[in-house]
């Protein structure tokens, strides 16, 4: 079964840059057809899809964060990496990394990290 799990700091100052890394294990994020994702959830707010990698390296992005959004991976050690520039309080959230399959329009996530608490605060 594949296991992801989500690291970085807990505690990110304004204008800086969040930066979190997705560790997966019992599956390789070579393996085709699948997208890496990250997706976060603003407290008392839904779930907000950030963004994606998929198998081959290329890189997806959601509109709204596209400016300040970085998905990049290590394949050697078989994680994926979020870089979130300038942040504001309003990016205070829990960040899940999560496995995408897409079959046509349709998206699905069947598999998640427990996510980690970033705040944003000076």
């Amino acid at each position: 079964q594949v296991q992801l799990q989500e690291s970085g700091p807990g505690l990110v100052k304004p204008s800086q840059t969040l930066s979190l890394t997705c560790t997966v294990s019992s599956g390789s994020i070579t393996t085709q057809f699948y997208y890496w994702s990250w997706i976060r959830q603003p407290p008392g707010k839904g779930l907000e899809w950030m963004g994606a990698i998929y198998y081959s390296g290329s890189t997806y992005y959601s509109p709204s964060l596209k400016s300040r959004t970085s998905i990049s991976r290590d394949t050697s050690k078989n994680q994926f990496t979020l870089q979130l520039s300038s942040v504001t309080p309003e990016d205070t959230a829990v960040y899940y990394c999560a496995r995408e399959v897409r079959i046509g329009t349709i998206h699905e996530y069947g598999y998640w990290g427990q996510g980690t608490q970033v705040t944003i605060s000076s």
